[in-house]
């Protein structure tokens, strides 16, 4: 399954009636209920191995390969940076 984030649902509209009448490529949408989506990493390896066993089900690839951290809510977020102060939250791609 793939993930995409929008600004705005209309957007996904656009997205739909692209691929079917583009690319002859079906898809249907199932809404996520997400903060926000941020890489991680981390200088401390054991702490990134960590960080990746206690959220497993809340992380992901983007199509780099790399880390993704998908928050469910605010506080979510925050008790993962407080709990994992080793671990780098970025909102913009370094990479």
């Amino acid at each position: 399954a793939k993930i995409i984030g929008t600004v705005g649902a209309l957007q996904f509209d656009v997205i739909q009636y692209r691929l079917e009448h583009e690319y002859g490529a079906k898809c249907r949408y199932e809404p996520l209920r997400l903060h926000k989506a941020c890489w991680v990493d981390s200088a401390d390896e054991a702490a990134l191995q960590e960080f990746v066993q206690r959220r497993k089900r809340d992380l992901a690839k983007d199509k780099k390969g790399e880390l993704v951290y998908l928050a469910e809510s605010e506080w979510s977020l925050k008790m993962a940076q407080e709990n994992h102060p080793k671990v780098r939250f970025m909102f913009v791609s370094e990479k």
